[in-house]
């Protein structure tokens, strides 16, 4: 397979996960671009999230005490994924909010839940579409649902689970959040949202707000973009230097020649594994610098 053929059909992907083009009309496109319908379905494998794909932190892990369930907020059905560090009993550690993708909280988001918790934080990994009766199997139909959420109630009640976190007894009165895609666009908005009550948000190729809404952020942000990614960057260099013009404690970093989802170690060919240990290592530093 050519590099123009992987970087055609990714852009084609992407449009189809998030400018709505229609399933028929994509894999129709997808195999004239790779030449016939049996190395369109092969390529999309390679694209797609995989589901069965090895997670980096094991389910079982024993350093880990696991939750699955409600997340308790009042008069809302908000589930979710908590994963906390065994080594941390006993002690006041952060809380970090781990936002999913518009596949919603799958196993992948589940396993970066596990990776932020093995760093030391209470990680809580929300459903946003427990009201509708949770992330299905089908991705798909997730990201039918994440489109038919109303993110404005959503948005509260991100605001509202991080006073929740924050008063916790375990906590030491910190709590970041850190969002992927549709999840990184929507910790940019929690922050605007929360202000103050938000102490560190990172931002992995989220589609950014309207640059006016930058004042009203408090929030230490981290922002990580593609190099490929025209989509995203588009609106996130406009938002980065909104955040630094209105005194925002930013940091904004372009990895070249990656694609959107390079974080996403279950997607093959969108998967760059040395931009992805980088920004992590990133991300983990600066939430050490703000929520420690």
């Amino acid at each position: 397979m050519s590099e123009d053929v992987r970087a055609a059909a990714i852009r084609l992907y992407d449009r189809f996960t998030h400018e709505g083009l229609d399933r028929r009309a994509f894999m129709a496109e997808l195999t004239r671009i790779s030449g016939s319908a049996a190395a369109a379905n092969a390529l999309l494998l390679g694209i797609a999230a995989s589901p069965a794909a090895a997670a980096i932190v094991p389910e079982n892990d024993d350093r880990l005490i696991i939750r699955r369930g409600s997340l308790g907020l009042k008069g809302r059905a908000l589930n979710g994924y908590v994963a906390t560090p065994k080594a941390a009993a006993g002690k006041k550690i952060p809380g970090v909010i781990v936002i999913h993708e518009n596949r919603g909280l799958n196993r992948h988001i589940q396993d970066v839940a596990r990776r932020v918790a093995l760093g030391g934080y209470f990680a809580v990994a929300p459903d946003f579409l427990s009201e509708m009766g949770g992330t299905p199997a089908d991705e798909d139909k997730a990201r039918e649902m994440i489109g038919r959420l109303e993110l404005q109630g959503s948005v509260a009640d991100a605001v509202a689970l991080l006073g929740a976190t924050r008063a916790l007894d375990h906590s030491n009165g910190k709590v970041g959040a850190v969002g992927f895609c549709w999840g990184g666009a929507f910790v940019n908005r929690l922050a605007v949202a929360a202000g103050d009550g938000l102490d560190a948000g990172v931002a992995y190729y989220g589609p950014a707000p309207d640059p006016l809404e930058a004042a009203k952020v408090k929030a230490a942000m981290l922002l990580h973009y593609a190099g490929n990614d025209e989509r995203v960057n588009k609106t996130g260099g406009p938002w980065a230097a909104a955040l630094k013009k209105a005194g925002a404690n930013v940091t904004a970093h372009t990895y070249p020649g990656v694609e959107h989802a390079f974080n996403n170690d279950t997607s093959a060919e969108r998967y760059d594994k040395a931009a992805a240990d980088l920004a992590w290592r990133r991300t983990m530093d600066f939430l050490g610098r703000h929520l420690g």
